[in-house]
This record gives structure tokens, C-alpha cells and sequence, in this order.
């Protein structure tokens, strides 16, 4: 069934392998409105990259999902950094001396503890085979297809959360801690995106090194905002425990590292999406009790947001044998198999069978959600 555009936006988070449920959310969407029209696509890491796949791709909205399904059912995690006991140990001999000889043995720097030029590959023939543009995306702006591509990162040089937007008739925003700058997105805008503190390596775009988008993110529904959403399709890859299961520890005597990264990744990259949700529901309320008419500029945004029905994080210690020897080796030293929830583990973890038991769980979840999806989208 075709529909004409309604002013929709997309709005996708990060959470690295976690992007795969996004993946099934969208292809029980594309299935009940394959020829749906998206005006705005926001993205941040991992969600980057898929928004910027939709944003770009030439064909029918069902067309386009179900190739980014095909791409992420067959992606394993030596696609995205190398993971040959070469690389691996090079990576950590070098970490390991500069620590213990405080880098005086003139080892240069110390990036990345995983070298992703097998991501950047990945990117380019997906994104753009030719010079890191993104034609599909110019085209597809031309053609009013598309109003906009917001994609964040990091900068590490102020500390500062920048969305980088391409679009039509864009207005740019500024703030102490977060500003938008309207330009033409690159290959090297989204892999910014998705670098992954100290993980992955930082990405230098415009002389200046970025990092993840989430890391200074603290209000993920702002870019959809500023770019003017009546209505906002946003998908968190973070399950929302029950008071029983919350009080639950995850681990027995002291945590491991993986234990404590796992939290700190989830506070950083999941958790503030909800509170951004919370309080466009509260300022929403607020609008519509004010009397007509309103003043410039304020309006409700309807919001549909849709989260995981299991607990993805959990689910990743059921496939944690199925990582190559030398990375599972690594994990198990930061004690992923101690913990009854590895969340680190989940976002790092390309393997197949996880990635489509994600975009499964993604799917279903989808379907039964899919009234009030519908809801929103008939307003």
C-alpha cells in the first residue's frame, strides 16, 4: 500500500552489533508499509550506518530493508576489525608496554585496542564504491525523496556532541556542549560515528578526530527535533528489566571488568534515550494543555518508541562460543563469562547466528507493537 509523505523521522541508536534489531523492527515495518516514506533519518554509531543505508538507498523503502537484512544476517565480526592473532597481540603488546613503560620507549601512540579496516572496506562498497560520497543519498535529496541525513559524533578535541546533517532547507543549532554543522556526509562521517571509545580507533574528519556519537549524546531526540519531526519512529536496543529483575545481580563477589564496561556502555549508549523520551512526554503534555493559539514554535511530537522483549545483553552469553578462539581468549580475561549479562559483550559480538536471532527478536517485537506503529502513522 503506497502512502504519501507524512513528515516521519527515523531515529536509530547505537549499541554496535544491538543495531541488528533495528534491522528486524524495520522489516516487519517494511512489510506492513513497503512503499512508506521517511523525510528524516538521525543516526548515531552503529545506527548510523543503517540510517544512512535507508537514507541512500535508490529503491522502495521494502527494497531497501531487506538488503540491509541481507547484509547484516551474513556479517561476522572479522568485517569489522581484524581479528587474525597477529593483529590482536600487536594491538595489546603495544597498549601493554606503553602502560608499563609510560610511553617512553617511543612507541608512538596508542589508538585503538582493535585495528577496523575491514569495517571502513565494509562501509565503502555499501555505502559508497566510488569517493566516500554518498551519491545515493544526493540523488535521493534531489529527488525530494529524502529531506535530511543528521548523523553524530564525538569530538575529542572540545568534548563537544556534532551532528553532522545533509539535507533541503536546513536550519543548523548550537549549544555549549552539542551543534549541528550542515554539510556533505561521508564515509568517514559515519565511521566517526561508530568508533567505539578506545576500542575502535578515532576518525579524523575535517583535521579534527571524532568518536562515537553516543559518548556526549544527551539528547538523542534533538537533531529529529531541530529538523522539524511531527512524528518520530525511535528504537532503543535496551531491554527494560521488571523491579524483580533489576534487583537481580548480574554477577556473584566482585564485578569483572567486562561487568563494569557493560554499564558504563549501557549509561552512555542506551540509557539516555528513554530519559529523552520521558521528557518530550512530559513537555508534549504540557503543549497541549496550553490554550490556541499556541506560540510560535512549540508543537506535541508524537512518539512511538519500541524496545527489546528480551533481554539482548543476556542472550549474548548464549553465543559467546561461537566467537574466533583469540577474541573469545580476550573476553574471557575481562570476565565475560562470569557475568549473567554480558552487555559489553552483545555490542561487540558479529557473530551470524546472533545477528539473526536479533533481527528476529526485532521482528516479532515489531509485529506485536505493530497497532500502535500504526497509530502513529494514520495521525
Amino acid at each position: 500500500m503506497a502512502n504519501h509523505r507524512i513528515n516521519l523521522t527515523l531515529v536509530l541508536t547505537g549499541g554496535g552489533a544491538l543495531a541488528a534489531y533495528q534491522v528486524g523492527f524495520l522489516r516487519c515495518l517494511a512489510r506492513h508499509r513497503p512503499d512508506l516514506q521517511i523525510s528524516v533519518f538521525t543516526g548515531v554509531s552503529a545506527g548510523a550506518f543503517n540510517a544512512a543505508y535507508l537514507a541512500s538507498h535508490r529503491g522502495r523503502f521494502a527494497d531497501a530493508v531487506e538488503d540491509l537484512v541481507h547484509l547484516w544476517q551474513d556479517l561476522t565480526i572479522d568485517q569489522v576489525f581484524r581479528i587474525d592473532t597477529w593483529s590482536l597481540a600487536r594491538q595489546l603488546v603495544g597498549w601493554g608496554l606503553r602502560l608499563s613503560t609510560g610511553a617512553s620507549m617511543g612507541l608512538g601512540e596508542a589508538k585503538a585496542l582493535v585495528d577496523t579496516t575491514p569495517l571502513r572496506a565494509l562501509f565503502r562498497r555499501n555505502l559508497s564504491p566510488g569517493n566516500g560520497i554518498l551519491e545515493g543519498l544526493r540523488e535521493n535529496l534531489a529527488k525530494d525523496r529524502v529531506k535530511a541525513l543528521a548523523v553524530t559524533g564525538t569530538n575529542y578535541a572540545t568534548g563537544q556532541s556534532v551532528t553532522w546533517v545533509q539535507g533541503r532547507d536546513i536550519a543548523t543549532w548550537d549549544r555549549p556542549h552539542r551543534r549541528s554543522v550542515h554539510t556533505e556526509i561521508t564515509v568517514d562521517h559515519i565511521l566517526a560515528s561508530c568508533a567505539l571509545p578506545l576500542l575502535f580507533p578515532a576518525v579524523k574528519v575535517e583535521n579534527t578526530w571524532y568518536g562515537d556519537g553516543g559518548i556526549r549524546q544527551a539528547a538523542p531526540l534533538s537533531p529529529a527535533l531541530h529538523l522539524g519531526a511531527q512524528r518520530i519512529l525511535a528504537i532503543n536496543t535496551r531491554y527494560q528489566k521488571s523491579m524483580r529483575e533489576a534487583d537481580i545481580p548480574a554477577v556473584p563477589g566482585y564485578p569483572p571488568p567486562a561487568q563494569v564496561l557493560g554499564i558504563m556502555l549501557n549509561a552512555v549508549f542506551l540509557d539516555v534515550l528513554d530519559q529523552d523520551v520521558k521528557q518530550l512526554e512530559r513537555t508534549n503534555r504540557l503543549i497541549r494543555l496550553l490554550p490556541d493559539p499556541k506560540p510560535e514554535g512549540l508543537r506535541p511530537v508524537n512518539i512511538f518508541l519500541l524496545r527489546p522483549s528480551r533481554d539482548l545483553g543476556r542472550l549474548a552469553g548464549e553465543f559467546e562460543k561461537s566467537l574466533p578462539k583469540t577474541f573469545r581468549f580476550l573476553g574471557r580475561g575481562l570476565g565475560t563469562h562470569r557475568t549473567a549479562s554480558p552487555d559489553w559483550l552483545s555490542m561487540v559480538l558479529f557473530d551470524p547466528r546472533y545477528l539473526r536471532t536479533l533481527i528476529e527478536i526485532g521482528e516479532a517485537d515489531a509485529e506485536q507493537q505493530m497497532e500502535g506503529i500504526e497509530e502513529l502513522l494514520r495521525e
